[in-house]
């Protein structure tokens, strides 16, 4: 691969945003795990701001299947770093996350399904 004989352009990353069939539905679910606040919710897009420039958002998709996991598709996902991991699990688990089997076996981190079924972890911090 041959690099551009001109400077790089500015190019940073905006958003990371999840597909999804109800935006205000999936961001209220994150504003409850993350703390953080809703900005923006608009039909079709919802958007958390997190702290500094940290920004998740979420985008209607109404057709939206989830990836199997860990064998299907291409899979991204999000890691969230926790001090108890327990403590934390339970209130995923109560504000509607589910555990994905074998995702519970791993001593550092556990995996996932929010309400819509994207996949994260929660890891425990270093």
């Amino acid at each position: 691969m041959t690099r551009p004989t001109i400077g790089r352009p500015t190019i940073e990353v905006d958003y990371t945003v999840l597909d999804c069939p109800d935006p205000a539905a999936l961001a209220g679910f994150y504003r409850d795990v993350l703390g953080w606040r809703i900005t923006r919710s608009e039909g079709d897009w919802a958007v958390l701001q997190g702290p500094g420039e940290l920004r998740l958002a979420f985008q209607l998709a109404p057709d939206f299947v989830p990836v199997h996991w860990p064998s299907e598709g291409v899979k991204v996902h999000l890691d969230l770093v926790v001090d108890d991991m327990d403590a934390a699990q339970r209130w995923v688990l109560d504000l509607g996350a589910r555990l994905v089997e074998g995702g519970e076996r791993h001593p550092t981190f556990r995996v996932y399904r929010d309400p819509v079924g994207h996949l994260f972890c929660l890891c425990a911090r270093n």
